[in-house]
């Protein structure tokens, strides 16, 4: 899975003044499920209708399984596209709209019955060969929109937000029904999303892009555990921010006050005196009662008041007042239930593990 089979280097893409994609370098490995994740207007759905071949770089080079692909058609480029709102043919029936494709190619009657039955297996639609788009619920539309694409065998698999218009069960669902069909068929996934949740559920490696550029390639886990930007840390999970002085650097931890506490963290660049943020996630502090005595700031620990606590199934989400500013805690419990009151006083503590310093 290490060899690439699209490689854009130097893309830039303009619309008149505005600068849609700046200088993008990137590798999409064979077989694997890449994800561009990002805000609306970062760029996400240009870089993929650039690699469709619905969009040409304004400048820069695409190759696409080792071959120049930015003159041609999208036609004739082995990449295939799931949309968000399916485009299927309401016309024609679930056989119907799979087989489109292969008809368009010459293939054989007898060609098409065999891989478009084998298709709608793979997706789980074995008996709904003859029923009507409009028979179907959204989750067995896009299912049929996958069938598709895919039957088409293509090096590339680009899907434009195909969830995003599922309700969240469904969503879920589908999510583990695209890893299934990835296994099965190898196929190179490209998936466009805003949502953190489907990038971290579903990708080999996630592309996070801001402003036309990427912001940081790497493993979901990386980029939840070792955001590199403050951009990255606030897009990629819930987080806590606190901005912070380095007071000393050895051995790559640094030393770090704040207005709240004094904490220690892994650095990669800051030196002393530098301005850093630190990003601490709710799920690595601790909460538990404060001690009557239990004022003042310490090492990686501050008190404070609870002012919301929210109920979400398996896990409580508490917000807590300190000074002017608003902490989020979140405790997992096997049965969750909520042990501190909003207005109770508490002590959030974290390990030095848990804070990522982020330099300017």
């Amino acid at each position: 899975m290490n060899r690439p089979i699209v490689q854009l280097q130097n893309v830039h893409k303009s619309f008149g003044p505005f600068k849609a994609l700046n200088d993008i370098n990137l590798d999409i490995r064979q077989g694997e499920i890449l994800t561009l994740l990002g805000p609306s207007g970062c760029g996400k759905t240009t870089l993929m209708r650039i690699i469709a071949g619905f969009e040409a770089p304004t400048s820069g080079s695409l190759l696409i399984a080792g071959n120049d692909a930015v003159a041609l058609p999208p036609e004739k480029r082995s990449v295939n596209m799931v949309f968000q709102r399916y485009a299927l043919f309401p016309h024609l029936d679930v056989f119907d709209n799979v087989a489109f494709g292969l008809r368009l190619q010459g293939v054989s009657k007898t060609q098409i019955k065999e891989q478009v039955n084998a298709m709608l297996h793979l997706v789980q639609l074995d008996s709904f060969a003859n029923r009507w788009i409009n028979e179907l619920s959204g989750g067995q539309c896009q299912r049929v929109a996958l069938a598709r694409a895919l039957v088409n065998r293509p090096d590339v698999l680009l899907l434009d937000e195909p969830l995003a218009a599922l309700d969240l069960k469904i969503r879920h669902h589908m999510l583990k029904e695209l890893k299934r069909i990835h296994e099965e068929t190898g196929t190179t996934f490209v998936y466009v999303t805003h949502d953190q949740d489907e990038a971290m559920i579903l990708s080999d490696r996630v592309v996070l892009m801001n402003k036309g550029e990427i912001e940081q390639l790497g493993s979901p886990q990386d980029l939840y555990a070792a955001p590199e930007s403050l951009f990255c840390a606030r897009f990629f999970g819930d987080t806590n921010i606190v901005e912070g002085q380095v007071g000393g650097v050895s051995d790559g931890l640094a030393d770090i006050s704040t207005a709240f506490f004094s904490a220690r963290g892994a650095v990669r660049r800051a030196s002393t005196g530098a301005s850093v943020s630190l990003s601490i996630r709710p799920e690595a502090i601790r909460l538990d009662a404060a001690a009557s005595d239990d004022t003042s700031p310490s090492h990686n620990a501050i008190t404070g008041d609870i002012e919301d606590v929210m109920f979400i199934g398996n896990r409580v989400v508490y917000q807590v007042k300190h000074g002017d500013s608003l902490f989020t805690c979140q405790q997992a419990r096997p049965v969750a239930c909520i042990e501190h009151a909003p207005g109770s006083r508490v002590r959030l503590s974290w390990p030095d593990e848990a804070v990522v310093v982020l330099t300017h």
